[in-house]
């Protein structure tokens, strides 16, 4: 199992390094434990969360309302939340669309 992804029970947990205020949304890679994305969003008022939900739920084929950030809201480090009915088993299915086309 990867550093940045954890399997609980009902969901997938994924720990995230968000870097805000990029020309484009785009997942750069992992480092720290941490997947890193560039958001095409300021980070005022939540839109740069809303931007990362919204990519993250374009990258996985799934609903916005299915990725939520649940720790980090104020910070560029965040914990993310997606249920685990999104993949067959271990996560394995989640890491490898988050990284399709890096």
């Amino acid at each position: 199992m990867a550093n940045w992804y954890s399997v609980e029970k009902d969901s997938i947990h994924i720990e995230v390094k968000a870097f805000p205020g990029a020309s484009k949304n785009e997942i750069t890679g992992i480092r720290d434990k941490r997947l890193c994305v560039r958001i095409a969003a300021a980070p005022e008022d939540g839109k740069a969360n809303v931007c990362l939900c919204e990519f993250i739920a374009k990258k996985l084929g799934c609903a916005k309302r299915d990725v939520i950030v649940i720790k980090g809201e104020k910070s560029k480090l965040k914990a993310m939340s997606i249920p685990k009915e999104l993949t067959q088993s271990d996560g394995a299915e989640i890491a490898e669309l988050l990284l399709k086309d890096k």
